[in-house]
């Protein structure tokens, strides 16, 4: 793909789209980069792209931009159906995301990691095992660094593991991952794409140009991603906490995998050190990947046995009073946030709400199963998760108006021996960045918190 001295549109200034600016300048395209928020909403951004020679047309809608331009790139919170985007195509003009241009000046094996939860912790996971067996990886994506931002730093021999979710795969052309994993399918991002099946779609981009010679790594025990094995020409391993099947499973307690050559222990469950049956599920979608590359359960087995988890996720944060903190901000749905609640081990005050994407928060109450003595509601959808505790009989519930009296009235509600969890079941857009930053915040507020 030869852009030099192409006009190539960026729509949407962040991560993803400073990564795509600086990729297209470095292949020699005239960039204008394009977002509906001011210059000084992006100064951070702007900061890092400064010397470039990029045209800023920011505070507008992309449509009178579009005609004359060669390639419009969009990053993932830009919709591939917005207007704008379908003028490009009547146009004649190609749109694609961060993610395929990235692809397109890829060298190294490209391992893709989706799903509804789960994405960072694996992704995060099987990178460590790649590395652990002395290969060279680039861990990317949806996971805090772009692939576009590395994407002309890679060789042949190395790998990429990247996290993608189905903003990025729905605009996807060429995107043509060696082995690809697709974790688990629930409710979400309906405030984006309407409906489930629009949802189930823009994951299954993720198959379509696999072929006989990639392998695709699938949850058994979720019925709606067992089904993608028939959308898949690539050869299909399971990963099932229930029965046996091939690729890896769980044999009294143990891990096991077979890839057809007969069974391998890898380790015993209870020695993965991430807590959770859901990383227990993650752990056996990592061991797949790392095992269908060829890798050995030895490199394995050493890092499910020392692999803490990442920030964000079920992260501990400190313990106040004999009080403790927990960090899940990456608990952006329902069901992430359900999983966090089964993980835990003493009683819980949940602190819960956030950026609506229109979720039904009544399954999330309904799973508490006697953890939880109090929900502490804020956020946008604060009269929301608050009706969705009443609905479901459980009237212990706070209203919070800010997110730092949210933090301290969870802590004027626990006893020692208690768990306050931060696991919103939401985005964090009405209060914040993004869900790093909301963690972030919340770690701060614990640090000066005293007892």
């Amino acid at each position: 793909m030869d852009l030099n001295g192409k006009r190539v549109l960026v729509v949407g200034l962040a991560r993803s789209g400073e990564a795509c600016a600086r990729l297209l300048c470095a292949l020699g395209a005239h960039v204008t980069v394009n977002d509906s928020k001011q210059a000084g909403d992006l100064t951070e951004y702007i900061g890092r792209l400064e010397g470039l020679d990029i045209d800023y047309r920011l505070g507008q809608g992309a449509m009178e931009l579009v005609e004359g331009t060669d390639l419009v790139v969009l990053s993932p919170a830009v919709s591939v159906d917005a207007p704008f985007s379908r003028r490009a195509k009547e146009l004649g003009i190609e749109v694609i995301g961060e993610i395929e241009l990235a692809y397109r000046f890829l060298r190294a094996d490209l391992v893709a990691i989706t799903g509804t939860n789960g994405k960072t912790t694996t992704t995060a996971l099987t990178g460590k095992i790649f590395k652990c067996a002395g290969l060279i990886t680039r861990v990317l994506g949806n996971i805090g660094i772009p692939v576009a931002a590395e994407a002309l730093l890679t060789r042949p021999g190395e790998v990429v593991v990247a996290e993608v979710a189905g903003f990025q795969l729905e605009s996807t052309r060429d995107f043509h991952p060696r082995l690809c994993a697709v974790l688990n399918i629930t409710e979400d991002h309906l405030d984006r794409f309407g409906t489930m099946e629009a949802y189930i779609a823009s994951k299954e981009h993720i198959f379509k140009n696999q072929t006989r010679a990639d392998k695709a790594v699938l949850n058994h025990d979720d019925p709606v991603v067992r089904g993608m094995a028939e959308k898949t020409g690539a050869e299909v391993f399971y990963f099932s906490r229930k029965q046996k099947v091939k690729g890896a499973y769980v044999e009294g307690d143990d891990l096991v995998a077979d890839l057809g050559g007969g069974p391998v222990r890898v380790c015993g469950t209870g020695e993965i050190r991430i807590p959770g049956t859901h990383n227990l599920e993650n752990a056996m979608a990592a061991t797949l990947l790392a095992m269908c590359y060829g890798i050995g359960p030895q490199a394995v087995r050493e890092t499910l046995t020392t692999f803490p988890g990442v920030e964000h996720r079920i992260e501990f944060v400190r313990e106040v009073g004999g009080v403790r903190f927990i960090n899940d901000s990456k608990g952006t749905n329902p069901d992430a946030s359900i999983k966090a609640v089964e993980a835990m081990d003493r009683p819980t005050i949940l602190l819960a709400g956030g950026y609506d994407k229109k979720s039904d928060f009544v399954p999330l109450i309904k799973a508490f199963g006697g953890r939880v003595k109090a929900v502490v509601a804020l956020g946008d959808t604060a009269g929301q998760v608050a009706g969705a505790c009443h609905e479901a009989g459980f009237s212990a519930v706070k209203l919070a108006g800010s997110f730092e009296e949210a933090v301290g009235l969870a802590f004027s509600l626990a006893m020692p021996g208690d768990n306050v969890l931060l696991s919103p079941a939401c985005a964090s857009y009405d209060m914040f960045r993004d869900f790093e930053h909301r963690g972030r915040e919340f770690k701060r507020i614990v640090s000066q918190l005293e007892r």
